[in-house]
């Protein structure tokens, strides 16, 4: 007989850190503890780029308005950002993550996908690998965090979530497919507001109705995203833990429940962008010379602009002031906002006085 033997199901492991910025803040401020803070900038066009649990007890969260975090929770208290302290931080939970596997995909300074099916440690098993991690983490930093467990990114990525904080969630191939199906199809990683609306709109409230459609009419409705969602609505996905890679460009957009006409709303809405897409170059030591915004109208119709400078930005404050530099000119807009995005291209792999140790943590 020439049967194939079926592949090893994999175990992948994604760790998210809990409330990352604002816990480094209390950890390093024993005054903050146990209060409730926001770390971002306090004034009129500020936005929280984490929030505490305490504070998310009020209702607050990352990329909300300063002005309305404040009004939730008046005892809020502001920090401002210490992306130096974090970035030194997320390399001393990716050097622990090193000595179980070197399969590591970072996707930001705070959260990570571990691919153990095959460890340098010769453990069997991977909630035993995401308990002993996340207690190392724990060890060496003071920090909590999170892990989920499965046989794929998607599924890694939710179970993550479902003992947030401090815990830990297995998702098996047995029951994978069921998780998915009673799943709301807003809460799946990759789906958001836009797209979960669009869903809603065609019928498409959970991952039982989402395997209901067929690829053709997923790919029609979702363009090249059908088929993404065409797997995971079966428990599917085939995406690799891909290390120390480079992309061609790295972008985040925002499509905005109400249109945009003035600046201010417009700079705001931008602010959780930058903060995501500086903070995945920052997770893989890579550094950006252009940089693209995308505005769309309320019509469809969209425009992009883009600078690009001669040595990639070396902080987060110049990709403010490009972003802010792209935005001014286009108003007032002659149509309402509905979406903006920003992108960042050129990418090259920074050098640092650490380069060899990075080699190796990645």
């Amino acid at each position: 007989m020439n049967e194939k033997s079926s592949p090893p199901v994999r175990k992948i492991v994604h760790v998210d850190m809990d409330a990352f910025y604002a816990s480094v803040e209390q950890r390093d401020n024993p005054g903050l503890r146990g209060k409730p803070i926001a770390v971002g900038g306090s004034a009129a066009r500020g936005v929280v780029a984490a929030a505490s649990y305490e504070a998310r007890a009020y209702g607050v969260h990352s990329a909300m308005p300063s002005v309305t975090a404040k009004r939730k929770c008046p005892d809020l208290i502001f920090v401002p950002p210490r992306f130096d302290v974090y970035k030194a931080v997320s390399q001393q939970i990716r050097e622990i993550f090193a000595e179980y596997t070197l399969l590591i995909e970072p996707l930001s300074l705070d959260e990570a996908f571990l691919d153990v099916t095959e460890n340098l440690k010769g453990m069997e098993i991977a909630t035993e690998i995401a308990s002993e991690v996340r207690a190392r983490i724990k060890q060496a930093t003071g920090l909590n965090a999170s892990a989920g467990i499965s046989y794929n990114k998607f599924l890694a990525k939710m179970a993550s979530d479902l003992n947030k904080p401090n815990g830990q969630a297995v998702i098996t191939p047995k029951n994978g497919p069921a998780f998915v199906e009673a799943l709301p199809v807003k809460k799946f990683h990759g789906v958001g507001p836009a797209t979960a609306k669009k869903m809603h709109g065609l019928g498409i409230e959970t991952g039982a109705d989402l395997k209901e459609k067929t690829q053709e009419f997923l790919v029609e409705h979702f363009g090249k995203s059908g088929p993404y969602f065409y797997g995971i609505a079966r428990g599917i996905d085939e995406r690799q833990v891909k290390p120390n890679r480079v992309r061609k460009s790295v972008g985040a957009e925002d499509t905005f429940s109400q249109d945009l006409h003035a600046y201010e709303p417009a700079r705001q809405g931008l602010q959780p962008l930058i903060e995501k897409v500086w903070g995945y170059c920052e997770a893989n030591e890579i550094g950006a010379k252009t940089v693209t915004l995308k505005v769309k109208y309320a019509d469809f119709n969209q425009i992009t602009r883009s600078k690009t400078v001669p040595a990639p930005l070396a902080a987060i404050a110049d990709l403010e002031e490009i972003v802010g530099l792209l935005l001014s000119p286009i108003f007032p807009p002659r149509k309402g906002i509905r979406l903006l995005g920003v992108t960042l291209s050129s990418l090259e792999r920074r050098i640092s006085a650490t380069e060899p140790q990075l080699r190796l943590a990645l």
